[in-house]
């Protein structure tokens, strides 16, 4: 007769996972144990885990800005550091403004806004239809409107020239840095989500180029960006008629480029 498998411990559970490289191995134990419904469970999500699977592509949830959101597999898993440009597009939306989050992904950042400022108008927009699906159930509690498209394309027309903080976390890795990316991120999340061209910053270009359309006089666009990025980033802004900031934040390892239209 096969012996049984002794069941997993918190702590067996950490040393697998420092064996697979988790950095944060007590915290992803702790939060696997509490997640499974019994040990077989349990067992199938450290498996997966120390395969390396996103965290919390395992959980089916991520903690954003003292929010907990679900994410699917397959859709980009917001970074802590992005809590600096949802912090910055919070500080700009008064109650009741209109609010894009454009390449929403799982809807993390208009999560964020819609959660601190009341009665907000919040549409989002992605790409990728997991991602659509995911933002859906995100946004639609707090009111939000979410389509699928590329960039402003599927948006309503009369949203032009109405929408007081465009926030957007588009891709801005360049394309030669991906393979020099995490497993975790560059096999299980959308390449589209991550790869912004040659200098990282495609994608951005062209939100930039159409954003004062869609701004209201007085609105801001905020994008995420690398410290190396950020001067050129703000002479797009520039150059695009917007008055550019850059904000920065060590604690995070994060950079914010806000562009305010006239």
């Amino acid at each position: 007769m096969q012996p049984r498998p002794v069941p997993l411990t918190e702590s067996s559970i950490v040393t697998l996972l420092r064996a697979a490289g988790c950095v944060f191995a007590e915290e992803e134990a702790r939060l696997l144990v509490a997640a499974a419904d019994d040990a077989r469970e349990l067992a199938a999500m450290v498996h997966r885990r120390a395969e390396g699977l996103p965290l919390e592509h395992i959980l089916g949830y991520v903690e954003f800005c003292g929010l907990q959101l679900e994410v699917d597999a397959g859709v980009f898993v917001p970074r802590r550091r992005t809590e600096l440009l949802a912090r910055e597009a919070i500080s700009r939306t008064r109650p009741g403004g209109t609010v894009l989050d454009l390449c929403c992904g799982c809807g993390a950042l208009g999560a964020a806004v819609a959660s601190s400022v009341p009665g907000v108008e919040l549409y989002a927009c992605d790409i990728e239809s997991a991602a659509v699906a995911c933002a859906s159930r995100n946004l639609a509690p707090r009111g939000g409107k979410v389509f699928r498209g590329n960039l402003f394309d599927p948006l309503p027309p009369a949203l032009r020239g109405r929408v007081e903080v465009l926030v957007s976390n588009a891709p801005y890795v360049p394309t030669g840095r991906i393979p020099m990316m995490p497993p975790e991120a560059r096999l299980h999340e959308p390449l589209v989500a991550l790869d912004g061209g040659a200098d990282g910053l495609d994608i951005q270009r062209r939100v930039v180029a159409e954003a004062s359309h869609w701004l209201a006089p007085g609105g801001h666009l905020l994008v995420e960006a690398s410290e190396a990025q950020a001067p050129v980033a703000a002479g797009l802004f520039a150059g695009h008629g917007l008055r550019p900031a850059v904000i920065t934040s060590h604690e995070l390892e994060a950079t914010v480029i806000v562009g305010t239209r006239p």
